[in-house]
């Protein structure tokens, strides 16, 4: 990966790490004992793009920080996502890091062109949207999101 490649597309610092867990009730202490406390909410997303096709789903999510970094925890209570497919592949763990961009729909084909693969894409409003995105072998294969709010 070229030294600049994060400069090129704007992606600018890492500002979220994401853990994809079977059950935040169960995982919580322990991620409290890490990073302090959590707060959690349950979340509907309906319309999302997952994989090309459209779905809906409902997530769990503990929102907590270390510094100025935030920490995300993400449990499925309905729908097929990315996420449970990642614990149905690898188990829980590191599913995704973010970046904040300011217009995703621009970013997306740029990302595409150099080979990321767009899982899921939701738009809430005009300002906000996120995506993930795997990235090509190259780069690890790994997940990243993109945010603009």
């Amino acid at each position: 990966m070229p030294a600049d490649y994060a400069d090129r597309f704007g992606l600018g610092p890492i500002d979220q790490i994401s853990y994809v867990v079977d059950n935040i009730d169960h995982s919580l202490p322990g991620f409290e004992a890490l990073f302090g406390p959590f707060d959690v909410s349950q979340n509907a997303l309906p319309d999302c793009t997952i994989r090309g096709k459209q779905a809906d789903c409902t997530l769990k999510m503990a929102i907590g920080h270390s510094g100025a970094m935030e920490i995300e925890l993400i449990e499925v209570v309905e729908g097929e996502t990315t996420h449970s497919e990642h614990l149905r592949d690898h188990g829980e763990g590191l599913h995704h890091v973010r970046f904040r961009v300011d217009d995703i729909d621009a970013k997306l084909p740029e990302l595409e062109a150099e080979g990321f693969e767009i899982l899921l894409y939701k738009r809430f409003s005009p300002e906000i949207a996120f995506a993930y995105l795997e990235t090509p072998k190259a780069v690890g294969g790994s997940v990243i999101e993109l945010l603009q709010m």
